[in-house]
């Protein structure tokens, strides 16, 4: 008799979701964003806790909150929902609309947490291979739609780990391609992305997931919500847990709308400095740069170890190089002004050594 309970079959192999987090001068792995949010926020934030009653449950809804959103997204509340993190939107849409019997498209390279998510929420994902550039053409959406007749499509825009943007057009093929709901993770949108928010009343089987933890430099904070039509909104009422998103978070969440110019002034800054990383790396003989609209560059070398000496530099990068259709490619965040410079001059020592 054994003292321990077998995890479900499908969950055998899982690897936990997670990126290094390790104490090093220079952290550029996981997308936060560098500057902090201002003083102001954060005692914007306390004020509005000293003001709850911890001891009651938080309003379930989260009416004021979704309120809040809509009124910043042009849309009713009642086609906005808030969860903890974009992550758990995504895992309630795959909870709604997936399960057993029913697929989940997905394209590669993607975000790594889709499939983990898929498989926690016991749907089937096959991923379709994006082109060479990693771009999503109309023609491939299409054809990749046709091919494996999905229940339900995922895909980020911009794409992470490239950060090359999802164009419109492409979002309409896959959603006349078939009959599937289809999600554009949005996480990074704010950095100069095109939306596919304006779709929203074109495509009814769209939605727009969105997070507050990169414009808005809200990483500790798990706060996520996504923009569709009314009927998604109630079907994941059915699989929400009860009381799922705090008060705390919902205070902080209706203080980041109110503050919202505050909270994302920095974005022109990272903006500017991702174009400046990229033109320094397309300098270096042996790196090719994807063109990014996250706060992220993705880039290849054929150097060995770039990771592992990078490392040794104090400079913390991600390595996707033994990834399918990523091999010898490393993702770095965009950090401060200063943080990037170490960056530049780690990989310029690494590259010419």
């Amino acid at each position: 008799m054994s003292d321990r309970v077998p995890v479900r079959d499908d969950l055998g192999d899982v690897v936990p979701y997670g990126a290094p987090q390790l104490d090093v001068p220079v952290r550029l792995n996981t997308n936060e964003t560098a500057e902090p949010p201002p003083p102001a926020f954060l005692e914007a934030v306390a004020d509005g806790v000293r003001e709850l009653q911890l001891h009651r449950y938080p309003d379930r809804p989260a009416a004021a909150l979704r309120a809040a959103i809509a009124g910043v997204e042009g849309l009713t509340p009642d086609r906005v929902w808030a969860a903890n993190g974009s992550n758990e939107i995504l895992l309630q849409l795959f909870q709604a609309y997936g399960g057993p019997g029913r697929r989940l498209l997905l394209f590669r390279p993607g975000y790594s947490a889709h499939p983990l998510i898929a498989r926690v929420a016991n749907t089937d994902a096959v991923e379709h291979d994006l082109p060479e550039d990693f771009r999503l053409t109309p023609d491939v959406a299409s054809e990749a739609v046709r091919r494996h007749r999905p229940h339900l499509v995922c895909i980020a825009n911009p794409n992470n780990p490239s950060g090359v943007p999802t164009e419109l057009d492409a979002v309409r093929a896959l959603h006349d391609a078939g009959d599937a709901l289809v999600v554009l993770d949005e996480a990074y949108v704010e950095f100069g992305g095109v939306s596919a928010r304006e779709l929203l009343d074109e495509l009814p089987r769209l939605v727009v997931s969105r997070t507050f933890s990169k414009a808005y430099r809200l990483a500790g904070l798990r706060l996520g919500y996504l923009l569709a039509h009314d009927w998604v909104v109630d079907d994941l009422r059915k699989v929400r847990l009860p009381y799922h998103l705090d008060a705390v978070k919902q205070v902080a969440g209706l203080a980041a709308l109110r503050m919202r110019d505050d909270l994302l002034e920095h974005v022109p800054r990272v903006c500017a400095e991702r174009d400046r990383v990229a033109g320094a790396l397309r300098q270096l003989g042996d790196v090719h740069v994807w063109p990014s609209t996250g706060n992220f560059l993705l880039f290849r070398t054929e150097v060995p170890g770039v990771f592992e000496r990078l490392l040794e530099r104090g400079v913390l990068v991600r390595d996707f190089s033994t990834r399918p259709r990523l091999e010898g490619c490393l993702r770095v965040t965009v950090g401060t002004p200063y943080e990037n410079d170490v960056f530049l001059e780690a990989l310029r020592a690494v590259v010419a050594d």
